[in-house]
Formats: structure tokens, sequence, C-alpha cells
């Protein structure tokens, strides 16, 4: 039942992101450039050196935290993180939104934990819709050339 009801909501989200209808020709960095909610995590990804990754043969699966997520963190964060002598920090927390592979919403389960590219574990939790950490799938299976995205309402940190 639990696998019917994320089914329904996530082909419901999917639908409803039109700024994703390019489909999936282009890779998760230029699928998310053309979405335009994501520059805070383009501009990081830039900051820490992943775009080539990013934009590389793959498979990935990215929990892609928008710009309003990005404005959610503390006054001053983003501003700190984007810093040259903060590379290594931000690079941990952006690897931690990266899984190895192409993880659609189908392969997810309950109490799933699935292991970033960071090298820390996150938690996949379906109870409350869909919820990676304390962070919500808004959108999910958005294919990209090289992986796939999934939309996130909160930037997830390791630790934490």
């Amino acid at each position: 039942m639990i696998r019917r009801t994320f089914l329904a909501a996530t082909t419901a989200l999917a639908f409803a992101a039109p700024a994703f209808a390019g489909g999936h020709s282009m890779d998760i960095v230029d699928t998310a450039k053309e979405a335009g909610s994501f520059e805070t995590l383009l501009a990081a990804a830039t900051a820490a050196g992943l775009v080539d990754t990013l934009k590389g043969e793959g498979p990935l699966t990215v929990f892609a935290p928008t710009d309003a997520a990005f404005a959610a963190l503390p006054e001053g964060t983003v501003e700190d993180l984007l810093k040259p002598e903060n590379k290594d920090q931000l690079t941990a927390i952006l690897t931690y939104h990266v899984v190895a592979g192409k993880v659609m919403s189908t392969d997810l389960s309950d109490d799933m934990m699935a292991k970033t590219v960071e090298g820390s574990e996150i938690t996949i939790d379906l109870d409350n819709g869909v919820m990676v950490n304390d962070a919500s799938v808004v959108t999910a299976d958005i294919e990209a050339s090289n992986g796939v995205i999934h939309v996130i309402d909160k930037v997830i940190m390791p630790g934490m």
C-alpha cells in the first residue's frame, strides 16, 4: 500500500513539473539549469569542482535541494560554504546528496538506507510522504541522460 501511494504521488508530481519537459536527452547539470530553480546548487557544484562529475557518464541519483531550500539555511551559510577555504566542507555536503547508480522511485522502500558518494548513508522514509532524512521529496524521477534527479525541499547535512 505504501509503495502504491508513493508511486501515485510521484507520478502526479512528475507531471506537475513542466520545467523539466526537456526529457532525458540532457545530463543532470543541464536538466537542473533548464528548470531554473537550482541556481544555488549549480553555483555550489561549480565552487566545489563537481560540475564535470555531474555531467559525466554516471549513472547518478541526485537529491537536489531547490534555491528555496538553500535560502532556508541560517543567514550567511551559503556564502561561507562558497568560499574557497570551505571547499572540502561544501564538497562533503553536496556529495551527501548523491547516490551512485540510477535510483528511481520504484526502487525505494520504507526505512531504506542508501550510501552516498560522500560515504555516509541517507535514510528513505515512506511513512509521511517521501522523506530523505528530514527533507521531503517534492518532485521525483526527473530523468537525465546520466541519471535521475529527485527534488527535495531542504539541504541535508552529513552527520546530522
